[in-house]
Order: C-alpha cells, then sequence, then structure tokens
C-alpha cells in the first residue's frame, strides 16, 4: 500500500528562515503535552493543559522530560520555542516532518532528528514518523508527529527509581535513543519471521500474490535503510564529539547504541539480499512451471500427430482404398493408432522426458 505524504510546500515559497508552518502528515488530534520532572528520590507527572501559562521552570537538582504528541498545530512549538528559547531554524525543523535524521549543536542544546517505526501488523506496514530531540541543561523535550511510541519502557524504569533517576539529561537521551533503535530489532525479527514463511510459500506453492507480497517487504526494507543509514552519523556524532552535553559515561553507552545501529544495518542488508533471490527464485519457478505445461502439451501433441495423419488418411474420399471394405479394418486401425500411442510413451519414457 503506498503512503501518502501530504505536504504542503508551497506555502513557504518565498517566506523567511525560520517561519513556521507544519510539513507533513496532517494529523487532526490537539497537541499532547505530558510533562515528568524527577529527582532521584522524586517524580511527577503532569500534563500541560494550558501551555499559555506555563513558564517550563527548571531545577538544578531535577531533570524536566516534555514530550509533545501532535506538530501539526505550529502555535504550541513556538510557544514552546519561547519558553525553551529554542533557535527559529530549530522550531521549524520540527515542523517540517520529512527530515533526514541529523544532529545539530546550538549555543546551550542539542538537536537530534530521528525517524520513529512501527509495524502495523495488520496491514503489514510500516509507520514511519519523525521524532525530534532537544537536550539541554536540564530539560529534554520530545516531538513526535501523532501519539503512541516506543518509549514505555523508559517511563516504567524512570516510576520504578532505577538508576536512569540518579543520571543527567544526556542518559535520558539516550534512553529514548536506545528505545527507538531497540524497536528496529523487534521489527526486523517479525518481518524476518514473515519473509521465512513467505519463502516456504514460495518453494512449496507460489500463488498470484507471492510476487507482490516480495515487492511489498523490499519497499518495507528500502524505507528502513533510509530511515536508519543516516541514523549511525547522528550516534556517530554523538558518541565522539565533544560537547559539554554528554558525559565521558554516557558516550560510551551512545557507542552501544551506535553498534545497535550497524547490526540493524546488517540484518536490513540480510533480509533485502534474501527478498531479492525470493525474487529470482519466483521468477525461476514460474519459468519452471511454464516449462512443465509446454512439455507436457508438447508430449500430448506429439502423440497425436501419427493419429491425426492416419484418420486423415482414412479419411479422404476415394473409392480404392486398402482395407476399405474389410470387416476388421476399423478395428485394425484402432488398434494401430493404439500400439503407435504406447510406442511413443515407451519412447519418452525410456528418455525420461516423462
Amino acid at each position: 500500500m503506498a503512503r501518502k505524504l501530504v505536504v504542503r510546500r508551497g506555502a513557504k515559497v518565498g517566506a523567511a528562515p525560520g517561519t513556521l508552518v507544519h510539513i507533513g502528515k496532517h494529523k487532526p488530534d490537539s497537541a499532547a503535552i505530558r510533562v515528568i520532572d524527577y529527582a532521584p528520590d522524586e517524580l511527577r507527572e503532569s500534563v500541560i493543559e494550558d501551555l499559555d501559562s506555563y513558564r517550563g521552570e527548571t531545577d538544578a537538582e531535577r531533570i524536566l522530560w516534555l514530550n509533545v504528541d501532535g506538530v501539526s498545530d505550529a502555535s504550541v512549538v513556538e510557544k514552546l520555542g519561547a519558553v525553551f528559547e529554542l533557535h527559529p531554524l530549530v522550531m521549524e525543523d520540527i515542523l517540517n516532518t520529512d527530515q533526514r535524521p541529523k544532529v545539530e549543536d546550538y549555543q546551550g542544546y542539542l538537536y537530534i532528528v530521528l525517524r520513529m517505526l512501527q509495524f502495523d501488523q495488520g496491514r503489514q506496514q510500516i509507520h514511519s514518523e519523525q521524532l525530534s530531540l532537544v537536550l539541554g541543561p536540564g530539560f529534554v523535550l520530545s516531538f513526535q508527529e501523532r501519539r503512541g511510541d516506543v518509549f514505555d519502557g523508559v517511563r516504567e524504569r524512570l516510576r520504578a527509581g532505577r538508576r536512569i533517576r540518579f543520571m543527567r539529561t544526556d542518559y535520558l537521551a539516550y534512553a529514548l535513543l536506545d528505545a527507538v533503535v531497540d524497536h528496529y530489532f523487534e521489527m526486523l525479527e517479525y518481518i524476518g519471521e514473515q519473509v521465512e514463511a513467505l519463502e516456504d510459500q514460495l518453494i512449496d506453492a507460489p500463488g498470484a500474490d507471492t510476487l507482490a507480497r516480495i515487492h511489498h517487504y523490499k519497499r518495507e526494507m528500502l524505507l528502513l535503510r533510509k530511515s536508519i543509514w543516516p541514523l549511525r552519523e547522528v550516534l556517530s556524532r554523538l558518541s565522539r564529539d565533544e560537547s559539554p552535553l554528554i558525559s565521558d559515561e554516557t558516550r560510551l553507552y551512545l557507542r552501544d547504541v551506535y553498534d545497535h545501529a550497524i547490526h540493524v544495518m546488517d540484518s536490513i542488508d540480510t533480509i533485502r539480499e534474501l527478498l531479492v533471490s525470493m525474487l529470482d527464485l519466483y521468477l525461476s519457478s514460474v519459468s519452471k512451471r511454464m516449462n512443465e505445461i509446454m512439455k507436457v502439451l508438447t508430449i500430448f501433441a506429439t502423440l497425436f500427430m501419427p493419429l491425426t495423419f492416419i484418420v486423415g488418411v482414412y479419411g479422404m474420399n476415394f473409392d480404392v482404398m486398402p482395407e476399405l471394405r474389410w470387416r476388421w479394418g476399423y478395428p485394425a486401425v484402432m488398434g494401430v493408432m493404439l500400439v503407435i500411442v504406447l510406442g511413443l510413451l515407451a519412447f519418452f519414457r525410456r528418455r525420461r522426458w516423462i
């Protein structure tokens, strides 16, 4: 099923840099803003109902994680940008939801873009959305295109008071990145199982929908590769750049996420190669099946060629013909035809043509 990406690029033609116009999938739901504010010994969760009165106060001893579900409303991004003093180009990129994964270092914070992917098992389709992270001193902002994410495990760890509560904002950002990459593994595991089942079907009894399913999974693998390939550069830069917002300890964890991303890419390439070989196998199977059909039809045509000749000869309108008035002429001709058929079948069998 083709994905329809509704964009409004025409609205930005000739506009000044930093003009806040949403580009991407239009979501009718209003934005939902959730806040988790925590310290090693305390955690508070809340939902921002009135954004106009929100001031975004931060405490040096506490960590603030603000998550926005839905960025189609440019005013929400603009108000949060004013509260946290985000650059207009950052807000513009948050609203432009077809960004390539990247990381940009602004004065005082880091802006990270990546793709969050979720697999719809009903439609056998990957849903891709842009995830924007802003890592600053004492806060992490995350912007998603729609509700629903892969961060439930991170929230549970925060509520349980585990190690993440004792770390700084860079570790929280790492945890979010790690959750996204780990979810790639879950999708690949499921897709790999589907491809293996498709391979068994291809060998046993390829149907009319087999080719369509192969092309479908090839498109899904292409989407995965396009989403993850540039993410390697992002993780590599985060684990190597000397940003004061990222500690040396967190860089070790980021290198581990980078290794996971490399593993994901290897798995994607493996599945893609398997799909290409399956496509070749399908074409070979179809060709072989066609050859089998043509062989059977050729055998039948060969069997009937001498019979047709005999019937044609005796179907000529002549008065004087051998065995024309003979009482046993008809059974004799039928017997000769039967002997010819059996002889041809024996010949074909001996040559292993059938």
